[in-house]
């Protein structure tokens, strides 16, 4: 078939991706001139020079089997482009997890890494380890109105913040108060009771674009339609000969194609556009409408990085301003961020942090403020801003009872994203796999 896919995010080049080697015809079109959607390169000017970083500072995890897959039909070679390291939630005072560099099942690897972990008394190790034997025996299943909070009812307050309460902010951006349980619970269980590595943490070495999606373009091209950058899908229209999609490039000229089946991987408030405004039958028109009402009812969590410079006069540029790549970092209201990378041990400038505040709140300066305030506080580092880069929609809000869209619109239109209906939150790994899955419901 002659597939048209609109949006070149992790999703929607997964989707291509798939759908080529099914032996379709793909064309990939992409809005923006950079490719990766919400996990992407900026490109900017600080100070008078160019300066290159992610729109979010993002992590992988060894359990992530389907992007690790297709970055290695992409040809990525990830020992050189991942810094894989056994899963770390360590504070700046060196309590927390550090999980030991075994290649054993997860599930061992945790129990070890947990009775080692510093600072936390043995009732906490104990409470931490009879709740996952809890979430264990239950089938790591729970009730769909759960929220995580309520879930680790018994657990203590030590072990809530050293690792539930991280996880759950990194993996579903959503506080664990108003967290699904059971979305949780998978992330759990694939993370932490899988096979060998599957808890590792996998820290990219590039940029984002670079990671994945620009690989995926080089890819496609070599094997089809070239995919096309900065070229807007506009209007959908169905009749017999197919779906026609009338498109306007940075030149403003319009034209419009046909296809024989189409999959929006834009994100869900651009997709319920298109098929709302979409000159469809009369019977596509209402199977579509419980689509769009669900697509346009998700709430959405903001993700904010703040990066900073370590002052040149404070900091010997030979060396990393942190102990590891990464750190947890204690949070209140007036200290927002979870987690800070060293970017110069991921590829990066010297001195150069990346503070992560998930399901952020509060406009650029406040926070800005806020995390530099707190990065000097409990690092003992004097920094400078860089940049502040808020996705105000980051992801979907990830709530217990959550009904999320699902991939099939109408005949011949599909959709993925990390926001489709299935059992991950919005992560990577969930973009992926629905691009994939979309894909592969074209036959």
């Amino acid at each position: 078939m002659k597939v048209a896919v609109v949006g070149a995010g992790w999703a929607g080049c997964a989707a291509a991706v798939e759908a080529t080697q099914r032996g379709h015809q793909v064309t990939l079109f992409e809005s923006a001139r950079i490719a990766g959607g919400r996990a992407r390169r900026v490109e900017t000017i600080v100070a008078g020079e160019s300066l290159q970083v992610d729109n979010g500072q993002h992590i992988l995890i060894g359990a992530y089997a389907e992007t690790l897959s297709l970055m290695t039909t992409l040809g990525v070679d990830t020992d050189t482009s991942l810094l894989r390291m056994p899963l770390r939630l360590q504070f700046p005072n060196g309590d927390g997890l550090n999980f030991p560099d075994w290649r054993v099942p997860a599930a061992v690897q945790a129990v070890f890494g947990i009775l080692g972990a510093r600072g936390w008394s043995w009732q906490d190790k104990w409470s931490l380890l009879r709740v996952a034997r809890r979430w264990q025996a239950g089938g790591f299943k729970c009730p769909a109105n759960m929220s995580v909070a309520t879930l680790c009812v018994g657990l203590s307050p030590h072990a809530m913040a050293g690792l539930v309460e991280p996880l759950c902010v990194s993996a579903l951006n959503t506080p664990a108060d108003r967290a699904s349980a059971q979305v949780f619970l998978r992330v759990m269980q694939d993370a932490l009771f899988s096979h060998a590595g599957a808890s590792d943490l996998l820290l990219p070495l590039t940029d984002l674009s670079a990671l994945l999606p620009e690989a995926a373009l080089r890819w496609l091209t070599q094997r089809g339609p070239a995919p096309r950058l900065g070229v807007r899908v506009e209007t959908l229209t169905h009749d017999a000969q197919g779906w026609h999609i009338n498109v306007r490039g940075n030149d403003m000229q319009s034209s419009a194609e046909t296809f024989d089946a189409v999959i929006l991987a834009c994100p869900p408030t651009e997709a319920a556009r298109l098929v709302e405004t979409a000159t469809l039958p009369t019977t596509y028109k209402a199977e579509t409408a419980s689509w769009i009402e669900l697509a346009n009812s998700l709430q959405y969590e903001a993700l904010a990085t703040v990066y900073a410079q370590v002052k040149p006069a404070t900091h010997n540029a030979k060396k990393a301003c942190l102990p590891q790549p990464i750190l947890a970092l204690p949070t209140s209201p007036e200290q927002p961020a979870q987690f800070v990378f060293d970017r110069s041990q991921l590829g990066g400038p010297a001195g150069q942090l990346a503070f992560v505040v998930s399901a952020s709140q509060g406009d650029t300066a406040q926070i800005s403020a806020q995390v530099l305030a707190q990065g000097q506080r409990q690092l003992g580092l004097p920094l400078e801003l860089v940049q502040t880069i808020i996705e105000k929609r980051a992801t979907f809000s990830c709530t217990p009872n959550l009904q999320r869209p699902g991939a099939e619109i109408a005949a011949g239109l599909l959709a993925c994203g990390d926001y489709i209906s299935g059992p991950y939150p919005a992560t990577l790994e969930g973009a992926v796999r629905s691009g994939l899955q979309a894909a592969k419901r074209l036959g």
